[in-house]
């Protein structure tokens, strides 16, 4: 992913017309047409779109932003309508709009500090979800070796299980535990042994062979 600073600016004005059972014809046309005339009052620089009860003005800048924000207000409020209205920006660590109060990350420290709070909170994510298809065994030479890359994993947030000599760190897809192994690989002794494992149990029949090889050394060793 590109840094945070090179991202292009994405803001949005969020509009929810309210859809009330009571509300008159008139009233129904005015809010069905509040998209119409958003696009005429701001012009080609912004684009707006509609999604049943819902009206966004996308802008590439926090002033065009605003200024759509306030049209927009007029706007409902010239047609009597009631509506929450609510201006976003686009975070691109998290991949999803958040509120333009919500602090973004402008410098290279910020930005390596938000990743890893994202990634510690995907981390939990996928171990409540209990999604472990692949996993990463670890085997050290020492209890001790074992015992201090075990601290260094859960400080940094992983979820581990012990198996005598072996630790075993759970990955939802084959991409991130390929990315959990070099992360492991780093933190752990030179003489330690890091493979990538599948769980059998989501395999079809037959098994791959490698994977059936790696796993039969792991319970040689157990």
């Amino acid at each position: 992913m590109n840094d945070v600073t090179s991202q292009r600016d994405e803001w949005r004005v969020e509009v929810e017309i309210a859809d009330e059972p009571g509300l008159s014809l008139a009233e129904r046309l005015r809010a069905a047409r509040l998209d119409d005339e958003a696009r005429e009052a701001l012009g080609g620089q912004v684009i707006v779109t509609r999604d049943g009860s819902h009206v966004f003005a996308y802008t590439r800048n926090e002033s065009s932003a605003r200024a759509a924000e306030a049209e927009i207000r007029k706007l409902v409020s010239e047609d009597g309508l009631e509506a929450s209205i609510s201006l976003t920006r686009w975070h691109p660590l998290e991949e999803d709009w958040k509120d333009v109060a919500t602090p973004m990350p402008s410098t290279p420290g910020e930005e390596s500090a938000e990743r890893a709070r994202h990634e510690a909170a995907e981390r939990v994510e996928e171990e409540e979800s209990g999604e472990s298809d692949w996993e990463v065994a670890v085997h050290l030479e020492t209890i001790g070796d074992m015992v201090e890359l075990d601290r260094k994993l859960r400080d940094e947030g992983f979820a581990v299980s012990r198996r005598w000599k072996y630790l075993m760190v759970g990955a939802p897809t084959e991409p991130r535990a390929t990315e959990l192994a070099d992360r492991i690989r780093a933190l752990a002794p030179a003489s330690a042994e890091v493979e990538v494992l599948v769980n059998p149990d989501d395999l079809p029949n037959p098994p791959f062979v490698a994977i059936g090889a790696l796993a039969s050394r792991l319970r040689d060793r157990l």
